[in-house]
């Protein structure tokens, strides 16, 4: 039987793209905020990237190991999330060439390539046979490719979702956690383990507002008790009753199990909480599992993880990845795609394996990862459930209905940053009790019809 992550199929072809000038408008909604390494100019290779820890680890391990091998300077400008992301699409749309490499997600890869500010990268992939694109996880790849069938992007990491919970205390306290749970199951848990300790709430849920933050989880719990944002022929459904019951459940659920504080509760709050013992279970990004099991973790070997809840679908896990994209006006591609290669590469994993330890190898992308005796002594917990959820995304087909455009804890076009954004914080006051689901909601609808004029 042939490696789930290595099924080879043909690259999608979606609907088109919003216009540039749409793009434009709403993917630059500010200027880039302080902070970072300065503009390096001159003949170094120009690396704009989000301040994650695995970015940080990469920047610290460039100059010795990949600048010392080819020769080639690396001047890194880092940022937050929602300012590199302003940054980015202000120099990238303007292909000024102040900056040769940028970080970039599979959200805005086809508005980018649409637009003509990305390099296509597969004749560079094809050249490489060090790098070994076959090895890339498929559902990543196909959603680095833009409708014209180009790669534009090679990923750095990828990651799904999945439920984390406290194998200990389960046992502890008699609760057994399926290996494929439904949320009503879940939420059965969460009453039973909310208080089994002493200040453990049963479950943590993102409660922060946000297009990335709540609507993330909040969007997989929507598809897969057959809900979606629109029709294929872009009607809004946000006040359908597949929507609607989606919605109430999960905010009951964080409401009434959940963490102290959810409506300003995000990835990085509900973190702390499942690492400090505080909570029973955490549905969120596979990309967390290798905090709880770090050197150091007080929760190292006591974490189970099991597959996204669902309901009506087969999987339920959503997609994400930030991937390197090259600059169109760049005049250095070569290099760029010289440090890309090597960046995302196997040998870069290995490099971090030795001197960071494996918890901090940027994976979920190649399926020698998962393959690797080194890694999975380290990730073995976590490593079968994340490879698993990341070959099983589906972001053509998420749900149980067609969609409009691709993506699974998103919309895949450029307005979904406001929209998603100004609906999470309709959700987020309902979870705060300011407000009922069904008064968020109709307020999302509202929302949801002026984008969907747009497309009709």
């Amino acid at each position: 039987m042939p490696h789930p992550g290595r099924r080879r199929r043909p690259r999608p072809r979606g609907r088109a793209c919003a216009a540039a000038a749409a793009a434009l408008a709403l993917l630059t909604t500010g200027c880039a905020g302080a902070g970072g390494t300065s503009f390096g100019g001159g003949d170094a290779l120009n690396v704009l990237m989000v301040n994650n820890p695995q970015m940080v680890t990469l920047q610290k391990l460039t100059a010795k190991h990949f600048t010392g091998r080819t020769g080639i300077k690396v001047h890194f400008t880092v940022l937050p999330e929602n300012d590199v992301r302003d940054k980015i699409s202000q120099d990238f749309s303007n292909q000024a060439g102040q900056y040769d490499i940028a970080t970039i997600s599979n959200f805005e890869l086809p508005f980018f390539a649409k637009n003509g500010w990305l390099s296509p990268l597969d004749a560079y992939a094809r050249a490489d046979a060090s790098f070994d694109q076959e090895d890339i996880l498929q559902p990543l790849e196909d959603s680095l490719t833009a409708e014209d069938g180009k790669l534009y992007a090679q990923p750095f990491y990828g990651e799904s979702s999945f439920l984390m919970y406290r194998k200990d205390v389960f046992e502890k306290h008699g609760l057994t956690m399926p290996a494929k749970p439904t949320w009503e199951e879940v939420a059965a848990l969460a009453e039973r383990a909310d208080g089994a300790e002493r200040g453990m709430k049963g479950i943590c849920l993102r409660g922060l507002p946000g297009w990335g933050e709540v609507i993330a989880p909040l969007t997989t719990v929507v598809n897969t008790m057959g809900g979606t944002w629109f029709t294929e022929d872009w009607e809004p459904r946000l006040t359908s009753p597949e929507f609607t019951r989606a919605t109430k459940f999960y905010v009951r659920l964080v409401r009434e199990h959940g963490e102290l504080g959810a409506p300003q509760s995000g990835y990085a709050e509900c973190l702390n909480n499942m690492t400090q013992g505080k909570t029973a279970m955490w549905y969120d990004a596979t990309a967390g599992a290798g905090s709880l099991e770090a050197e150091g973790s007080p929760v190292k070997g006591r974490i189970g993880y099991v597959p996204a809840p669902v309901e009506r679908t087969r999987s339920s896990g959503w997609l994400y990845t930030w991937a390197w994209g090259l600059q169109k006006a760049s005049k250095k591609t070569d290099d760029a795609w010289e440090f890309v290669s090597w960046a995302s590469g196997k040998e870069y994993e290995e490099l971090v394996g030795a001197t960071s330890g494996w918890a901090d190898v940027p994976a979920g992308k190649r399926a020698s990862t998962y393959a690797n005796p080194d890694y999975r002594a380290e990730a073995g917990a976590f490593a079968d459930v994340t490879e698993r959820a990341i070959s099983e995304a589906d972001p053509k087909n998420p749900g149980i209905q067609p969609r409009p455009t691709a993506g699974i804890q998103f919309v895949g076009v450029p307005e979904f940053t406001d929209l998603g954004t100004k609906v999470a914080q309709e959700i987020s006051a309902a979870i705060a009790g300011r407000q009922s689901v069904d008064a968020a909601l109709a307020a999302s609808q509202k929302l949801a019809e002026k984008v969907a004029e747009e497309y009709r």
